[in-house]
């Protein structure tokens, strides 16, 4: 290729010598004209071959390159078998104070990772490992650790699975321990929130660290004119991950204080079941929205055969204009709703609980992100004075600074107003936080 470049350089400089130079067309003898097409053929002919050794070059690389492997880069590595992945680590910390003691404050904070005490807290350090394992398979996990109240350190396996890459019929698989795909807040992680802390409904019926359990899900992506997928899982319905469900084997009470059976998953009807249905489109050439709606069903631990159904709907928008700056500016919208029906035996009322919250985004200039959000959560029956089915409010402004898309702080504030407290004799509640947060290595691609 080196060769070319003074060739051409050569040609060209001939080129502009005889148009500016030469004679006028009249003058010009035939044997001129003849030499400077003889000169371009040259070139073309060079150029053509360079371009063709190049083509075959990159035909041959891509037959032995292995399937879709990334390459290896900041935060990826290369494994023995020839597969890449890459590896993360996302630190997120909370300090702050509330008008609550730190006793109430755990009652309204109903997160798994959220901050619910006052002083400082370790909300989470995220170990992420993924990336593609041969031609049929990608993989990930996302390992937790973090401190609790009492300031004793644990650690959590959130989600660590395998999910197919090139089933036929526009269909997916996924198996392990996931994030059921249950409405949009619930699959994402504590670095994508855009709060301090979850949605209270979110904690409330699925569970502090969110729907997650151990199981397989199949995806079809429909044959629609818009994107529309269907997705139906399978997991266990035992354990942290499925508070409305079957719980942890240590709960002596489930739902609204009743006494919990521990039953034991014995056969299909012991399961959790899901499914949801997601549907994508643009409004406009700035605006794009999600719309969806799912549902989750399985044996709760009241015993008699007593079930949970959990129904949600979900839309998320987005506006971002065509020219930007760092993804800024824009303006994004999301709101969930939920309800879940409790059975409680053919001789009680079964439980009814409901709620929804509704947030919006307002990315002003490059680095900028103001923030608020309403949530609202009801529950029937005698749920006055139960902290987690109360009647409860909450209104949380939030502003955001994005030094580089590797670091935040995050100011918010948190009115808080629920039935429990009154019975305490607080008149709501109000909580300062001040949230800092770190990504080293890689990520993947959020989604939108």
């Amino acid at each position: 290729m080196s060769a070319t470049y003074p060739a051409l350089f050569a040609a060209a400089a001939a080129t502009v010598y005889a148009i500016a130079f030469a004679p006028p067309a009249a003058a010009q003898s035939g044997e001129t004209l003849e030499t400077i097409r003889q000169q371009i053929r040259q070139i073309q002919q060079s150029h053509a071959s360079q371009v063709e050794a190049l083509e075959a070059r990159i035909r041959e690389l891509e037959r032995k390159k292995p399937a879709a492997a990334p390459a290896a880069g900041a935060g990826q590595f290369t494994g023995g078998a020839g597969n890449a992945f890459q590896v993360g680590l996302s630190g997120t910390f909370a300090g702050g104070g509330s008008s609550l003691d730190d006793t109430q404050l755990s009652t309204v904070q109903g997160g798994g990772h959220d901050p619910n005490k006052n002083g400082f807290t370790v909300q989470s350090a995220e170990l992420f490992l993924g990336g593609t394992v041969d031609p049929y398979f990608d993989a990930q996990a996302h390992i937790a650790i973090f401190m609790d109240a009492d300031g004793e350190t644990n650690v959590e396996l959130e989600e660590a699975f395998l999910v197919t890459r090139s089933l036929p019929g526009g269909l997916q698989a996924k198996a392990g321990q996931y994030l059921t795909e249950f409405g949009r807040h619930n699959t994402l992680h504590l670095h994508q929130f855009d709060f301090v802390d979850a949605p209270v409904i979110s904690t409330r019926l699925l569970g502090g660290d969110g729907l997650r359990n151990p199981g397989a899900r199949l995806s079809w992506l429909t044959p629609a004119p818009w994107f529309s997928e269907i997705t139906f899982g399978v997991q266990n319905a035992r354990g942290e991950g499925a508070k409305s469900f079957l719980g942890g084997a240590d709960e002596e009470e489930t739902v609204g204080g009743l006494p919990a059976d521990n039953r034991e998953v014995r056969n299909l009807g012991d399961v959790l079941y899901s499914a949801r249905w997601l549907n994508g489109v643009d409004l406009s050439d700035t605006v794009a929205a999600n719309f969806g709606l799912s549902g989750a069903w399985g044996r709760n631990s009241t015993g008699s055969g007593n079930r949970t159904s959990i129904y949600g709907a979900d839309v998320y928008a987005k506006w971002q204009p065509e020219q930007t700056v760092r993804g800024f500016p824009f303006l994004s919208l999301h709101a969930e709703g939920m309800h879940r029906n409790f059975e409680t035996g053919p001789d009680s009322e079964d439980l009814n609980d409901w709620g929804y919250f509704v947030q919006a985004n307002w990315g002003f200039t490059p680095g900028w992100v103001a923030g608020l959000r309403f949530d609202r959560a009801v529950g029937d029956g005698d749920a006055f004075d139960d902290p987690d089915r109360d009647s409860r409010f909450r209104v949380s402004p939030a502003l955001t600074w994005f030094p580089t898309e590797f670091s935040k702080l995050r100011l918010q504030y948190n009115h808080d107003r629920a039935h429990h407290l009154e019975s305490q004799g607080e008149d709501g509640a109000h909580t300062i936080w001040l949230q800092a947060e770190f990504s080293l290595g890689g990520h993947f691609a959020h989604t939108f």
